[in-house]
């Protein structure tokens, strides 16, 4: 079994796991008679830690013991998810919440914690496509089990069902190419690391446009109930274009699989990053549920491959020594946005659906134009050439 067969599993099984404990909980909350509020405390106390994730990204970046780290913090992830199902309802609440916060400081490792290793597990010139696709599965396959599972045999069984599974990973992990895999003679200290995302100008962008567009997608699923209930009435409506949104994903990730995207990463980044602002701008300008469907599609279609883009452009980018921060930090820092889009759109709500679209458009365009006046500016200012200027433009191993 190859590297990166391993590496998609255990990155499927955790992702589906952290994707869909956000669920759970709160169907896990409502069957043990808890309040909405405590459900929405648990979704809060696994996503907040993650802004902790530079500081375990440190110690992946010093650690020859990639994989034992990595599998140590899966296992506390399953441990504390696990406890803080069992105690919800019979234990004080706040026994669930720290044992939910304990796992989510693990999330960050199951996310860009994963993915900043990639390079040492393949050389495969699709690997980043297929760690984008691991994502959609993960975050469509998630919630669904969990949905599933909870209708058929309960929540709790569901909620235990996904903390096994990062047991399981652990196990996999542990199997990876990892320990001697990477030279960790440069060590780069934390606020270097961070500064490496403002400093170097590549980064930076893909930076911009990854943190205010997560704004939008964090909005996305609010936005989608909005609108489908100003075109067709009906809650179901808005849940036909979140499905839409998903699957549109899924296609994009495969399609990138399948055709690796070619270029300079951050252009490409930029280039789909206008493409989504345009399509979410035609997305406000329909009055058609039909027509709103597929946009929401092609929605999820171009995230899926401007996710890839990032990617590439994150492990192409980043400084020696200094992988597992950029990836880590980006990770985070994107999820707080796409929490901030949820919360802004919830807070809109008397704009409209078609309203909110307009705001999330012009939004993505000021990324767009604020990372395209950088690589303008950037570009005209006299520089040595350095390695990243000199390799091929291929988005290939990094």
């Amino acid at each position: 079994m190859s590297g990166l067969f391993r590496y998609l599993t255990a990155a499927v099984l955790v992702r589906g796991a952290d994707s869909g404990a956000t669920v759970g909980l709160v169907v896990l909350a409502m069957d043990r008679h808890q309040s909405a509020a405590m459900g929405g405390l648990l979704v809060a106390a696994l996503n907040a830690p993650h802004l902790l994730g530079p500081w375990l990204a440190v110690r992946l970046d010093r650690t020859v013991h990639r994989r034992r780290l990595l599998a140590a913090s899966y296992v506390v992830y399953g441990l504390g998810l696990a406890g803080a199902a069992l105690g919800l309802g019979h234990l004080p609440a706040v026994v669930s919440l720290v044992a939910v916060g304990l796992a989510g400081a693990c999330g960050p490792l199951l996310t860009g914690g994963l993915s900043s290793v990639l390079d040492e597990v393949s050389a495969s010139k699709r690997k980043h496509s297929w760690d984008a696709l691991s994502y959609g599965i993960g975050g469509t396959a998630g919630p669904a089990a969990v949905a599933g599972l909870s209708a058929s045999i309960g929540p709790l069984p569901a909620v235990l069902g996904l903390a096994t599974t990062t047991l399981f990973s652990a196990a996999v992990i542990m199997t990876l190419p990892l320990d001697h895999g990477r030279a960790t003679g440069t060590v780069v200290r934390l606020k270097d690391g961070l500064a490496a995302l403002a400093q170097r100008p590549p980064l930076r962008r893909v930076t911009v446009l990854t943190l205010l567009s997560a704004v939008e997608l964090g909005a996305l699923p609010v936005i989608a109930v909005t609108l489908g209930e100003d075109l067709r009435g009906t809650v179901a409506a808005g849940a036909a274009l979140t499905v839409a949104y998903g699957a549109g994903g899924l296609l994009g990730s495969v399609l990138v699989t399948v055709w690796p995207l070619r270029g300079e990463p951050e252009i490409l980044a930029l280039r789909l990053f206008a493409t989504m602002a345009a399509v979410t701008a035609l997305c406000a300008l329909t009055t058609d549920h039909t027509t709103a469907i597929v946009g929401f599609g092609f929605l999820g279609l171009v995230n899926a491959t401007s996710f890839a883009a990032t990617l590439a452009a994150r492990a192409r980018y980043a400084p020696p020594g200094a992988h597992a921060q950029v990836f880590v930090t980006s990770a985070g820092l994107k999820v707080a946005m796409a929490a901030l889009g949820a919360a802004l759109a919830g807070t809109a709500a008397g704009l409209g659906g078609r309203g909110q679209l307009a705001c999330a458009a012009s939004l993505t365009t000021l990324a767009v134009l604020t990372a395209w006046a950088d690589l303008r500016f950037t570009r005209q200012r006299p520089t040595s050439p350095t390695a990243d200027d000199r390799r091929d433009e291929t988005v290939r191993p990094c």
